[in-house]
């Protein structure tokens, strides 16, 4: 063997890694969340507080005074919503934090230079996300255990729900990352975008309660079906339809998936 043969590099677009770099998205992946745990205090203690002081906010103003939802008590109906809420605001913050101040610092090369596929860059940075959102998701709910009784209905809700919510919201922060240059854009989509479809979604209150105009409009809002879903889960009531819900939230994901893996492969605003 000639020593040209010996030293030869694989030919342009060979991976050497196998079809899948397993290890470079892990490594990423791992990356990612230390992220966020190295900052537990702002990243998962804060939201859990913010949302155990809505809960005894609601408790000790209204919670005596509201009748019960559907034979669920109001405090144990608006419990689930609070969680499912933290939830998906934590993982579209993970998401969308990261790749805004990896372009404004300068960084991003860290990220696109490795032998990764974008369909890699898209699992370990979303699945990053996932994980922010069930962590502080978990936590809320063992924080609020000693407060609200919650029982649980249909185990498989919960989980199902708790994982498609965050991936939702943690791929819809890629998107704002991405398409952000500045912490106004990502700021303007989190105040106009995210809450206004979180707050009108049935987070504090059931829709069957709205005008008839309202609960039509409700019932497009994706982020409704993703409280009521994860609600079901632990009441056994819902009002919407589980299996529209179920649905939805795959299609959802799979479209907003697509989307991401596409302006990784191009690098919209990543690589300019």
């Amino acid at each position: 063997m000639s020593v040209t043969q010996q030293f030869a590099f694989p030919p342009a677009g060979t991976r050497r890694f196998g079809a899948v770099n397993w290890l470079g998205t892990w490594t990423l992946y791992v990356k990612e969340v230390r992220r966020f745990t190295k900052i537990m205090t702002q990243t998962i203690l804060a939201p859990v507080i913010t949302t155990l002081l809505y809960l005894a906010v609601f408790a000790l103003s209204v919670g005596s005074l509201r009748p019960a939802i559907h034979g669920v008590p109001f405090i144990e109906f608006l419990a689930p919503g609070l969680i499912m809420m933290t939830m998906i605001q934590n993982a579209f913050a993970n998401t969308s934090s990261s790749l805004l101040i990896a372009k404004v610092q300068g960084n991003i090369v860290d990220i696109l230079m490795p032998p990764l596929s974008p369909g890699e860059l898209n699992t370990g940075i979303a699945l990053a996300g996932v994980s922010r959102g069930v962590v502080v998701g978990t936590v809320t709910g063992l924080g609020m255990l000693p407060f609200v009784h919650m029982g649980v209905a249909h185990l498989w809700a919960i989980l199902f729900y708790a994982v498609g919510a965050s991936l939702m919201l943690s791929l819809l922060g890629m998107l704002g990352g991405i398409w952000s240059e500045k912490f106004d854009h990502l700021q303007a989509m989190t105040n106009f975008i995210l809450l206004p479809l979180t707050f009108l979604s049935g987070t504090f209150y059931s829709v069957d309660q709205l005008p008839a105009f309202a609960h039509t409009i409700t019932h497009w809002n994706p982020v409704f079906y993703l409280i009521d879903g994860f609600r079901y889960g632990f009441t056994g009531h819902a009002d919407g339809s589980i299996l529209i819900g179920v649905s939805l939230t795959i299609g959802v994901n799979a479209v907003l998936w697509l989307v991401t893996d596409r302006l990784f492969r191009t690098g919209y605003r990543l690589k300019s």
